[in-house]
């Protein structure tokens, strides 16, 4: 049976005007302010659908035209250990990475895979452009995975010095390239690169959080918590580096409460940075929409000093309408602030009582869960969903032994090189 694509009208949420995607949507026509839009599907009822595999199983709620081979759902269990280890009944995880004895086989370790298998399916099977991401790591390697199975040609533009996140159970299609801001640039540099690759009309940006594909496959998680709980839950913990997984939780939980039958309640957003890089952490304890000023000198060393990398974006969607701030506004959400310290700490606890080891991002979240408990914000009766937004790769490096490929960089570029040539050097990768 062949798939129906999804079907859905677009909404600018600064305006809550409708209109209707033409393909690629990444913004509403003629909007006078920053601002996300959203996906408002035809399907109002959370209906997951077993004839379909993997991620798709969750596909009325997400804006694909086609499915693509080898994806995993996020799923969510009940906590024991780390229940215990803080006094908590009611804590369910919600895992996305490699522990197949629960039934999480994300290849590449990371929920990033939820974005990668979303916005690919949003992509026409007959899409000539190349697909260009740019990226800080787990992204990089989620694309470039489901790009490599499904044969469809990609870009990825990343810092030189986060190369080593680029790892493989197998060396990569030939479709996906890979250029390399060099060694002392961050994500920003990255992005600045795919900005100046995408003027030329043979490469379509894939739009970051600006991509509801991107958002509403992330959003899938909260879908597997509700699933498994029969329920919304009373607080989502996450750490995070743009905000869009919890924008993305954010959005599904609207739409969950359209539904009805899930209570009526929005759960409170509790996210978390990794100190000193701490831009939207600062910003929200001023209580102001814009960011803090964060010059690039500060943010290239404060990104070089945590031990999640990954969270280190200096421009997120934080201030436009739809971005974080107002999902943590609506919510009445909390942000924390974790040092490496604290990071390693509940890395290794985590480890020692759900028998899965978790990286340093997701460690960021189970720090933030720790101190709320800590400082009373969060009742141990209460039901808490903790998005693990990645782990099992020490399990998943062993097991595939000497299949494990790292890949290398086909080009590393400044991003202050001229557009044109920047354009040119990454067009004859292709050739």
């Amino acid at each position: 049976m062949s798939f129906k694509p999804t079907e859905y009208i677009l909404e600018n949420v600064a305006d809550g005007r409708r209109f209707e995607d033409d393909g690629w949507s990444l913004s509403a026509p003629d909007s006078g302010t920053p601002s996300l839009i959203r996906a408002v599907y035809s399907e109002k009822s959370f209906k997951p659908d077993d004839s379909l595999d993997g991620l798709y199983r969750y596909a009325g709620w997400m804006p694909v035209k086609r499915t693509l081979k080898g994806s995993c759902a996020p799923v969510t269990y009940k906590s024991e250990g780390l229940a215990k280890e803080l006094g908590l009944k009611q804590l369910y995880i919600t895992f996305n990475g490699w522990n197949p004895e629960i039934g999480a086989e994300f290849h590449t370790c990371s929920f990033k895979e939820t974005e990668a298998y979303s916005v690919c399916g949003r992509l026409p099977e007959d899409e000539k452009r190349v697909l260009v991401v740019a990226s800080a790591g787990n992204t990089a390697r989620a694309f470039a995975s489901v790009c490599s199975r499904n044969n469809i040609p990609l870009l990825l533009s990343i810092p030189f010095d986060n190369i080593d996140a680029l790892w493989f159970d197998g060396p990569l299609n030939d479709c996906v390239k890979i250029v390399a801001a060099p060694s002392g640039s961050d994500y920003f540099d990255a992005i600045a690169l795919a900005d100046k690759v995408c003027t030329d009309e043979m490469f379509l940006s894939e739009g970051g959080a600006k991509n509801i594909a991107r958002r509403d496959g992330m959003g899938t998680t909260v879908l597997s918590a509700v699933e498994k709980t029969g329920r919304i839950p009373d607080y989502y913990f996450q750490a995070v580096g743009s905000g869009t997984g919890a924008i993305a939780a954010w959005e599904n939980n609207l739409r969950l409460i359209d539904d009805g039958r899930f209570c009526k309640h929005k759960m409170k957003l509790m996210t978390s940075q990794n100190a000193p890089f701490t831009i939207m952490y600062d910003s929200w304890k001023l209580r102001q929409r814009t960011l803090v000023d964060f010059p690039a000198e500060r943010a290239r060393k404060d990104a070089a000093a945590i031990r999640a990398k990954v969270l280190s974006n200096r421009k997120p969607p934080y201030s436009l309408s739809g971005g974080l701030y107002d999902a943590l506004v609506d919510t009445h959400g909390q942000m924390y602030c974790v040092s490496n310290e604290e990071l390693v700490f509940w890395q290794q606890k985590f480890e020692q009582t759900e028998g899965v080891d978790i990286y340093s991002a997701a460690a960021v979240a189970v720090a933030s869960l720790s101190q709320a408990v800590r400082n009373r914000e969060v009742m141990s009766d209460e039901l808490i969903m903790l998005n693990i937004t990645g782990g099992g790769e020490k399990r998943a490096k062993r097991e595939l032994g000497s299949a494990l490929h790292y890949a290398a960089p086909d080009l590393i570029i400044s991003p202050d090189t001229d557009t044109p040539d920047v354009v040119s050097q990454v067009k004859n990768l292709f050739l």
